[in-house]
């Protein structure tokens, strides 16, 4: 009987409307808060460092190396601008916008979801949608709010779609999550020369996001098995997403 009270529950979570899901969720976060940041403190600590070869922590290293893609990518972006508007005055990437740190409360990656849970919400100028940075990287946009907390869904979650470009080529595609750890940029032809490495840049979004922020890196590149002329690109985050403690929300009119 008791085995059936718990079937009959767990249907109902199922087939609930995310809305209702999302509340529960919310509350759980905010009733298990403490508990669950010191769990998610000492799972990380556990964790064994990667070794490196020289003085720079390997999260410094990543805070760089994304820093400078941000940059190059921007002042590219500012090139085309001044071939276009010769003599015009434009505003700088990113001016005015505001910046809301938020702690990490609890990360799941990987099944059927992948997001971060923040304590950041309505109340701190949170909407859905906006983008959210996670070591000068793009990790996904921030999907339902409630007044002191927010949900951010990752752009490896499955039902993520982002607008994305590859360095050095002019086309625009919307990379799709795996589910996993990964995503996928589908529809890419075969003429264009893409190699594992390459960053991958998050494009403009108005009113989101005035300048390409970089999204991650080509992990990847081979030809499609069941589309032989196109590339089948698998895109790894630029930055490691499960070890993040706080991330940065874009509030681009604050």
């Amino acid at each position: 009987m008791l085995f059936t009270w718990f079937m009959l529950a767990g249907f109902i979570c199922l087939f609930a409307p995310q809305n209702i899901t999302n509340k529960f969720q919310f509350a759980f976060a905010r009733i298990f808060r403490w508990p669950l940041s010191i769990g998610r403190s000492i799972s990380l600590s556990a964790q064994v460092q990667q070794p490196l070869t020289d003085l720079v922590p390997r999260r410094k290293y990543n805070q760089l190396q994304n820093h400078l893609a941000n940059v190059i990518e921007q002042l590219n972006l500012k090139h085309e601008e001044v071939e276009k508007l010769t003599g015009m005055r434009t505003r700088l990437p990113l001016q005015g916008a505001s910046l809301v740190p938020a702690d990490v409360i609890r990360v799941s990656i990987g099944g059927s979801r992948s997001e971060l849970i923040i304590n950041r919400g309505r109340n701190d100028g949170l909407a859905e949608e906006q983008f959210v940075l996670g070591d000068n990287s793009i990790i996904g946009i921030i999907s339902s709010v409630a007044h002191r907390e927010a949900q951010v869904r990752l752009f490896t979650d499955p039902t993520s779609r982002i607008e994305v470009k590859i360095a050095g080529l002019n086309i625009d595609r919307i990379m799709q999550g795996d589910g996993n750890i990964a995503a996928k940029i589908p529809m890419v032809s075969k003429k264009h020369k893409v190699r594992a490495g390459d960053k991958v840049f998050a494009r403009k979004k108005p009113g989101l996001l005035d300048a390409p922020i970089i999204i991650g890196a080509v992990a990847q590149c081979r030809k499609d098995d069941e589309k032989p002329l196109l590339w089948d690109i698998t895109v790894k985050p630029a930055c490691e997403i499960e070890r993040l403690k706080d991330v940065a929300v874009i509030i681009m009119n604050p």
